[in-house]
Parts: C-alpha cells; sequence; structure tokens
C-alpha cells in the first residue's frame, strides 16, 4: 500500500472530496490527492454543503420559471443524482442485494461486487427515490428547501466519515479499501464541520437523528459482513439524508 500523507488538512482536500464525491469538475494533483487517501476524506462534509448549494440553488432557478412543485423537485433529483453520479444510489441498491440476498457473509460481499441490480435494489431505489422526492415537493412547497438541503448533505458525508474511520473494511479491494481509513483527527474534524453545519442549518435534533441512522446502518453491516465498503457509506449517505430530509418535513408540518 503506498504511504499516506498525515498532516491533518491540505490545499488539495476539499477538490480531492468533491473529485471523488461528485462529477464536479476539479483542478486536482492526482498524485498528491493518491497520497493523501483518507486524509481528504475530513472535506467530505464540505463537498456535501456545495452539493446542498448546487441542489437547492437549481430549485430556486426552477421557481423562477414558473414550474410546479412537483416538477420542480423531480427535475432537482435529476440534478443530485447527475452532479453526484448516482455513485451513492448505486451503493444502497448494491448494499440491498448483498445484505438481503445472500445466505452468508462471503455470498453477500459477491453480490455487492456484482455490477447486476436484484429484486432488493430495484426496491431500495424506488423506495428512496419516492420519498426523497415527497420530501423535496414539501421542501419545495413551504420555500424551506436551502437550509435542509445543504444540512442533509453535510450530515449525511460527515456520517460516511464516522464509518470508515470506526469499522474495518469488508474486504480487501473496492473503492474504500483503496481510500482507506481515515486517523481519528480527520474523522473527529469532519464530525464537527458536519455538526456545526447541521447545527446552524437545521438544530441539534437533526444532527442526533442522522447519527441515530449512521449508527444502524453501521451495526447493520457489522452484523452482515462484518464492516463497511464503498457500498455500505453510499447506502449510509442515502439514508441518513432522507432520515434528515423527512424530520425537516415532520417539522414544518
Amino acid at each position: 500500500m503506498e504511504k499516506r500523507d498525515t498532516m491533518l488538512i491540505d490545499a488539495q482536500d476539499l477538490p480531492a472530496a468533491l473529485g471523488l464525491l461528485t462529477r464536479l469538475p476539479v483542478l486536482l494533483q492526482p498524485d498528491r490527492a493518491m497520497a493523501r487517501g483518507a486524509a481528504a476524506a475530513w472535506a467530505y462534509p464540505v463537498a456535501g454543503i456545495v452539493i446542498g448549494v448546487v441542489v437547492a440553488a437549481s430549485i430556486s432557478l426552477l421557481l423562477s420559471l414558473g414550474l410546479p412543485g412537483g416538477i420542480v423537485a423531480a427535475l432537482a433529483l435529476t440534478v443530485s443524482i447527475v452532479l453526484t453520479g448516482a455513485m451513492h444510489e448505486d451503493g444502497l441498491a448494491d448494499t440491498a442485494d448483498g445484505l438481503w440476498g445472500g445466505w452468508d457473509r462471503a455470498r453477500r460481499l459477491a453480490i455487492m461486487k456484482d455490477s447486476h441490480i436484484g429484486t432488493y435494489g430495484v426496491l431500495a431505489l424506488g423506495l428512496t427515490l419516492l420519498l426523497r422526492w415527497l420530501a423535496l415537493t414539501a421542501l419545495v412547497a413551504t420555500g424551506s428547501y436551502w437550509a435542509a438541503l445543504i444540512g442533509a448533505a453535510a450530515l449525511s458525508r460527515g456520517g460516511m466519515v464516522v464509518l470508515m474511520g470506526m469499522m474495518p473494511n469488508a474486504r480487501d479491494g473496492g473503492l474504500s479499501h483503496h481510500v482507506g481509513r481515515p486517523a481519528a483527527p480527520t474523522v473527529w474534524l469532519a464530525v464537527v464541520l458536519a455538526g456545526l453545519t447541521g447545527l446552524i442549518c437545521l438544530g441539534f435534533s437533526a444532527i442526533l437523528l442522522a447519527g441515530l441512522a449512521v449508527i444502524a446502518c453501521g451495526l447493520i453491516a457489522r452484523a452482515k459482513i462484518g464492516g463497511q465498503t464503498g457500498d455500505i457509506l453510499g447506502a449510509t449517505q442515502q439514508i441518513s439524508e432522507i432520515c434528515v430530509l423527512l424530520y425537516v418535513v415532520a417539522a414544518l408540518g
């Protein structure tokens, strides 16, 4: 394994995070970003903020065109998926197929690695897309989407860093194993950044709910496959984000 940089913060960390978690064009030094590895994970919540801002801005633009709320929500969901390359949705589908389609650890990991999608994956994507669309529609109707989208995006990506740092890799290979495990200071910095963003945008209850969602995902993954993978991280992002968005909708109720 290549030697990792141990500096807490580097100028390449945010471009590296954006390059990994989005399809935004970034000025990146590949060798430097590779050397940083998981040390750049503290910037994942910041990348989440960028994603939230872009999606919220797209909603404002679409509303200015006079489009109805349901269509705006669907288009904003499309923007989110295109912006992230559907990597988290792919992780959710693979996780659902693997964790519930396999009878033992080896079979579950094999299914998760398979590029084909099964019944569990289709159902997981369908249900979560429906929930996200309904939540976005409600948020657009109330006009309270900026804080909700930014806070949920930051908290859910901060949760990914927590699982990366606290759980072992379930397999010797894959994206998560390649990136590596962040050191404790990196994890704590990500938690602080995500927590502050969540607190400013949504309040403490949203932070608590996001944390519980991350813990639940981590416990299930540990019980099913003994650790985390890139698919598990993607599924965790999706589930925790949905939980936060639904909480905001309920609070606005």
